[in-house]
This record gives structure tokens, sequence and C-alpha cells, in this order.
């Protein structure tokens, strides 16, 4: 069965919603879309499935330029790609790299340049207003980008910044977890750690938001239960169901903030020779960052052990690193190439992140140099 719901925007869920894709751009009146997906996709002929399902010609505008981590230049390539071409909306099929770059383009499409002046810390979320139609479909399960309202490009000066607002949320997410059966292992374990990090630290927020909190835990749940099913077999399709809804759920949630997992992983990500994953950064900065804001969140430690079925007396960032070493995640930052020659300056950046004001415990540049020497080794 394929649901709607329609919360923050419209979304379609079930397996085999992507054979709604035709309707739904019809009903976008978008009638010449450009798909924007990175070249490894389109090498699965998962692409290609999807043009066939939408009934989309060879002739559709395709950008498969997306890097691991989008960037400011990507998104200029393809806004020259979508004005010649003369498109009128957007499909992005892909992870959180490809959606967030979508987000992106449809920005400058209706906006002035430069990208920049619209970034969270920039002051430009009031500067953001309607963008062209944007269709999300994703093909991990992970970010949750489909229906989260920022995109997180990493600028031609290495800074990894975010754009916020209502007006990116896609105008239609297409969720069909059939898209996710042929995720390899590793890939699925770092898109469910991420699924998982964006959970915990919008129901850590210190924003009031009870709905939200509500439907973090629900997504905690489902992602505790599932994602090790999903990494042991492929073809779980219980399994990747329910971890496309933790990750929608985790984003559902974005209202209320994220904290400092995301500082730090926003800023490491911005060290584009490194291509570090950013799911994968978040499994490995998460436990340090649970001991960190242990004594500032009230009784929510015990309401995520419960909702992770773990004794109240358990702890929790230990708790976290046994299932990254179950899950195969790096042990450190320095497993993945990270070096404390830029520690200090990966630091700042993460101290003036926009996840940072919603940390539960107050957090200086000292103290996110502190948290990158713990997660080095």
């Amino acid at each position: 069965m394929i649901s709607p719901i329609n919360y923050l925007t419209n979304i379609k869920f079930g397996q085999g919603a992507i054979s709604l894709l035709p309707d739904e751009l019809k009903a976008l009146d978008v009638k010449s879309p450009m798909l924007i997906t990175d070249a490894g996709l389109v090498e699965t002929g998962l692409l290609e499935h999807v043009k066939i399902t939408a009934g989309l010609t060879n002739e559709v505008i395709v950008f498969d330029k997306t890097p691991a981590n989008p960037t400011e230049v990507a998104v200029e390539e393809a806004l020259v790609l979508f004005k010649k071409a003369g498109c009128d909306g957007i499909v992005a099929v892909g992870g959180g790299s490809s959606i967030d770059l979508a987000k992106a383009v449809a920005l400058l499409v209706t906006h002035e340049p430069p990208l920049r002046q619209y970034a969270a810390i920039e002051g430009g979320v009031g500067k953001i207003s309607k963008t062209v139609p944007l269709v999300a479909v994703p093909t991990t399960a992970g970010t949750g980008s489909e229906v989260g309202r920022a995109s997180l490009i990493t600028m031609k000066d290495k800074r990894k910044l975010g754009f916020l607002s209502p007006n990116l949320v896609p105008s239609l997410a297409i969720c069909d977890p059939e898209l996710t059966r042929s995720l390899p292992t590793g890939l699925t374990a770092a898109t469910g750690m991420d699924a998982i990090a964006h959970c915990i630290e919008t129901f850590l927020s210190p924003r009031i938001n009870p709905p939200a909190e509500a439907i973090a835990l629900d997504g905690l749940r489902r992602a505790a239960i599932h994602l090790p099913r999903a990494v042991r077999d492929g073809s779980d399709m219980e399994s990747r169901c329910e971890m496309m809804m933790a990750a929608l759920e985790g984003a559902l949630a974005f209202q209320k903030g994220l904290g400092g997992v995301h500082s730090m992983s926003h800023a490491l990500g911005g060290l584009k020779e490194l291509k570090l994953h950013h799911g994968t950064l978040n499994a490995v900065l998460l436990p340090p960052v649970l001991r960190f804001n242990q004594d500032h969140c009230g009784n929510k430690y015990g309401r995520i052990k419960e909702a992770m079925g773990l004794a109240l007396e358990a702890d929790l960032a230990a708790e976290f690193e046994r299932l990254n070493t179950a899950l195969g995640m790096p042990r450190n930052l320095r497993e993945m190439g990270v070096t404390e020659d830029v520690l200090e300056e990966v630091a700042q950046w993460s101290y003036e992140d926009h996840s940072t004001a919603t940390n539960p415990r107050p957090a200086t540049a000292q103290d996110f140099l502190k948290l990158l020497k713990e997660a080095l080794d």
C-alpha cells in the first residue's frame, strides 16, 4: 500500500511509489524537468529505471556530476544546464547529495547570485522565497533531505554552509523503499547512522516542539531495530521500509534543529580532498558528543534508551560505540584520513555552524577542538 502523507510537504511513501511520478509531474505542471543525480547511480541502472517508469524520454536533461559532498561549483554547472535547456522543474534522484544540490539549483533559478548570501550564517534565511518545483526521489535511507528544509553546500573557500528555509523543502517526496534494495552494505550502515543521528540530535535540541520529539523517538525506535537487519540482509524489504521511514521521520523533526554532531560533520565535510561521508562522520562523532551533553538533557537520555530497548543504566555513548563496531563503521576520525593539523580550523568552523545554536550544552570553539581530538583516536 502507498501511503499519502502531508507533513511539511506532499509525501508518497511505499513500495512502488515511483510509479506515481508521471502523474505527480503533471500535477506540478512540470513539462521539462531536469534530472539531478550522480554518476554512480547512473552506472547502477537505477536512473534508467526511474526514467522509464516516469515516461521520460532519452532527451530528458540529466545532470549527473553531483559530488559526494555537493559543491558551489557543481551548483553553478547544473544551473547553466537548467537555463540553457529551458527546464521548468527538477527531479532529484539519489542520496542527500543530489537532493541538496537540487535545492541549491532550484534556489538560484529564482534568486540572484551569489549563492553564499542565502546561507544561514550569512543572515540569508529570510532572503529565500519561492523556488521552482522540485521532486525528491531518495535512493538511500539516511539524510531525509527529501523532506528537509536545508541544503548543505561546500563553497569555493572549502566552508560547508547550510541554506535553510521552508521554501527549500521539496514540493514532493517520493519514498520508494524498492529503490534502496541494491544499496551496498557500507552505505546502508552509514546512511542509517545518519538517520539515527538526526533522530537523536533533534530530540535533544532544547527547542520546545513535543510533536517533533515524538516523531524523532519513533524514527529512532524503528532504526534501532531495523538498521542491523538491513545491513545483514539488504533484500529484507521490511527493514528497508522501516529504515526509509526512520530517515523520513528524522528529517520531519528537523524543525527543532540539530547539534554538535552535525556542527562537526558539516565542518569536516568541507575537507573536499578527503571525501568524507556525512553519515559515517555522524556515526564516529555521536559517542563523544553524547558524553559532552550528558548532564544537560534532563531525562531525555532515559527516553532514548527506552525507545532503543536499552536498560536505563546503560551507557548511551558506549552503546553507540558497540553499534558502530557491529555495523563496520570506522573506530575514529584518523581511520577516515583526518589529521591533527586541520582540527583547529575545523573546530572554529564547527563553532560557527548553524547547528551549534541548538546543541543542548553551549559549546565553544575550544570545546569542539577537545571533541575532535577525542574522536581522532
